[in-house]
């Protein structure tokens, strides 16, 4: 039908103005990462020297009491007094939080590019994302880890726009398509036979 062309040619038209926009929107999402997860490294460092700080006041009031740090922190948390005993379990966790923070910067700092984000989920501190989001400042990818992850931005966007959106609509809009047609073929011979009348020929 004439008249649909010119809904192909804008529809077609349309098509190729998302596949732009969804290159552009995937690149500076992606691209993003690399300085989200160096400005999360920063923040992360912070707390982990304030825990270092506190931890190490905790092991010289031990060395001037002529004690190792568990030896105090298991002394500690024996007493019957509650604020002595909450001293001890604020001296656990305090060495616990340092090790972690120690763990969560290692591993992000020794992983590779591909491997990073999965790395920092596996380690996510949430207050520390949360307060890093909240103060997250934009820039502008230079490097190429930065390029590498605008290019996978692009290519995540494109494929969940075809695998998840276009294909399914194009192959529900197909199937209702031939559905149709095979009423319309049944309506116009429904044993199955031309249904137009048949002119005998005499002679």
């Amino acid at each position: 039908m004439r008249w649909l062309q010119p809904v192909r040619i804008l529809g077609t038209t349309l098509e190729k103005f998302l596949d732009r926009v969804l290159c552009v929107v995937g690149a500076i999402l992606f691209s993003q990462l690399p300085e989200f997860f160096q400005q999360y490294l920063q923040r992360l460092g912070g707390h982990l020297d304030e825990a270092r700080r506190q931890l190490d006041q905790f092991k010289d009031t031990a060395a001037q009491s002529g004690l190792t740090l568990d030896r105090l922190i298991a002394d500690t948390k024996s007493q019957s007094e509650p604020a002595v005993a909450h001293l001890g379990q604020v001296m656990s966790e305090t060495a616990a939080r340092v090790d972690t923070l120690q763990a969560t910067a290692d591993a992000l700092r020794g992983a590779s590019l591909w491997s990073r984000p999965f790395v920092f989920l596996r380690h996510l501190d949430l207050p520390i994302a949360r307060a890093t989001w909240s103060a997250f400042r934009p820039g502008v990818p230079t490097t190429f880890e930065g390029l590498a992850y605008a290019a996978a931005g692009m290519a995540v966007l494109l494929a969940l726009y075809y695998g998840a959106v276009r294909y399914p609509v194009t192959r529900a809009w197909r199937r209702r398509a031939e559905r149709r047609l095979a009423a319309a073929n049944s309506e116009a011979d429904p044993d199955g036979r031309d249904a137009r009348p048949h002119l005998s020929r005499e002679g």
